[in-house]
């Protein structure tokens, strides 16, 4: 089976956010970064879980869970950025995040439209 966008896409930012905790362990940051490492990682493996969901139900549930910690990851990002507490470039990364917000917030949309007008056909 192939990988989805958003399959690639959340792989390719988790691998972005660990290089990024890494930088931030160095420059002595470890809260922040433990909690970017939670959250950056979480979204690439709740859309995986989700690709093997059971039902429609459990799919929908494992996106908006995704979802939700991308939300996360981009406050952590943000701040990060304002804060100035280090000394690290995270722009590209809230690129890649919003980016990541905006196709979940679609397959989300989608999978409870078809999920609804489902309902009604039944």
């Amino acid at each position: 089976m192939t990988e989805s966008i958003i399959q690639k896409k959340s792989f390719a930012f988790a691998l972005k956010v660990i290089s990024l905790y890494r930088e931030l362990q160095s420059q002595h940051e470890y809260v922040l970064s433990s909690q970017l490492l939670r959250s950056g990682t979480s979204i690439g493996a709740n859309v995986e879980e989700a690709s093997a969901g059971q039902s429609r139900r459990d799919f929908m549930a494992k996106m908006s869970i995704a979802s939700k910690e991308a939300r996360e990851t981009r406050y952590w990002l943000r701040l990060l950025q304002q804060s100035k507490l280090v000394d690290v470039d995270v722009a590209t990364l809230l690129i890649d995040i919003d980016e990541i917000i905006r196709i979940l917030t679609s397959i989300v949309k989608t999978t409870s439209k078809t999920s609804s007008a489902s309902k009604l056909k039944t």
